[in-house]
């Protein structure tokens, strides 16, 4: 199995959607490789969301405080000039949608997978690196001017012959001090 045959095109129907109906935006793919400029200084907001499962990673957005604000702009129907705590909370749930977008559409093939929550990073010169052994796909998309990247990378799960905690449900007792007494 071919890990980017199947992160790209999941990649870009997600990220397609999520502008279509939550950001009202038509983005537009960037035939550009994806190795080009990774690692390199960057600038601007960057929300990371964990995946886990038979295969864990981590999923990102990367983008220039100009898109961030106007993402936010868009989903919140207000204006907003500069990356405050509402514009990182907007790049949050877009990342958690798109990445979600992609979960779903991978478990189909890798089995089932979970999402932490994100976080995010808003500075100038910072790097990102996927660490291990991951198999990552970037795809860059636009929208008008701005310019930002969606990136997967996963791994297969170094615990994956471990046995995994049983999906039936678990009892809850009270302790002494809630009981009442």
């Amino acid at each position: 199995m071919n890990l980017t045959d199947l992160l790209s095109p999941a990649i870009r129907r997600s990220t397609l959607d999520v502008f279509s109906t939550m950001v009202g935006a038509s983005v537009k793919v960037q035939e550009i490789p994806s190795h080009a400029h990774d690692g390199d200084v960057q600038e601007g907001v960057a929300s990371f969301i964990g995946l886990a499962g038979p295969w864990a990673g981590t999923g990102s957005i990367l983008c220039s405080p100009i898109l961030a604000c106007r993402v936010c702009s868009q989903m919140l129907m207000t204006e907003k000039p500069q990356v405050d705590e509402e514009v990182l909370d907007a790049i949050a749930e877009l990342t958690n949608m798109i990445v979600g977008g992609v979960k779903t559409e991978l478990e189909h093939v890798l089995g089932p997978l979970g999402l932490s929550i994100p976080t995010v990073i808003f500075g100038r010169n910072f790097k990102t690196k996927s660490a291990g052994t991951a198999q990552g796909t970037v795809e860059r998309f636009r929208w008008d001017a701005e310019v930002f990247q969606v990136k997967v990378c996963l791994a297969p799960n170094q615990r994956d012959g471990l046995p995994r905690p049983s999906a039936c449900p678990v009892e809850v007792h009270p302790s002494p001090a809630d009981d009442g007494g």
